[in-house]
């Protein structure tokens, strides 16, 4: 990335006109992490007074609880949308429950992220199948793409509707390998990140607003708002 970004740097190129100008901004979700429910109410009021529209949930510690804290963000935020990120916390009967039980709330998450542990694959295409049969909810993996020949077990088994990208897994070749494998194939794309720098964080938000081939983009770090640059 550093490379890259030297060589966009000296001949005077945005990064996201060299990763082909689509767009030269890109709107982000932002995350609330596992925290109790006053907290999360907290952060949720504190988010949508800054603009946030889309509110990306850690989930998977603890169902009751995870359900808990959701009714408290609704609270303070009703009108955000829901992406679940259960990082690999639940079974896939457990995932199924947690869609069910949002529903009989009367929420519907944009997207279930990683609801199964990263090699289960039955459990992610079984909570994939019910997510979009039932409730017409897109289910992304995540921990189970860290290749481009995961990402073919994914595309040609149908076990995510979603691949997430984070170049700190893949690298930028190897990114943009499963990019070109999932767009060919009509696999949706979202874009996100570990625990990385700023600068990291910013060259996935251009490499998303060049492209412009993401439908979901989590690159909070670069932005104190929106993502716009």
């Amino acid at each position: 990335m550093a490379v890259i970004d030297a060589v966009a740097n000296s001949i005077r190129i945005p990064l996201w006109r060299l990763f082909g100008g689509a767009s030269n901004s890109v709107t982000t979700d932002i995350t609330i992490p596992i925290v109790t429910p006053n907290e999360a109410a907290q952060l949720a009021a504190k988010y949508r007074g800054q603009g946030f529209q889309t509110l990306k949930l850690n989930v998977g510690k603890n169902l009751n609880s995870d359900m808990e804290v959701l009714k408290a963000i609704r609270l303070v935020h009703p009108d955000c949308s829901f992406i679940l990120d259960a990082n690999e916390g639940y079974t896939s009967k457990q995932a199924i429950e947690v869609l069910d039980r949002l529903n009989e709330m009367g929420v519907t998450p944009v997207l279930f992220e990683q609801p199964v542990h990263r090699d289960d694959w039955e459990g992610l295409r079984d909570v994939s199948v019910a997510a979009m049969e039932r409730y017409r909810v897109a289910v992304a993996a995540d921990e189970s793409c860290r290749s481009l020949l995961d990402a073919q077990k994914i595309i040609h088994g149908n076990l995510a509707h979603v691949i997430n990208i984070k170049l700190a897994k893949m690298g930028v070749l190897g990114a943009l390998e499963v990019i070109d494998a999932a767009r060919k194939a009509g696999i949706a794309l979202m874009i996100g990140g570990m625990v990385e720098t700023r600068i990291a964080m910013g060259f996935a938000g251009h490499l998303a607003a060049g492209l412009g081939c993401f439908r979901l983009v989590h690159c909070e770090t670069f932005s104190a708002k929106r993502g716009y640059w």
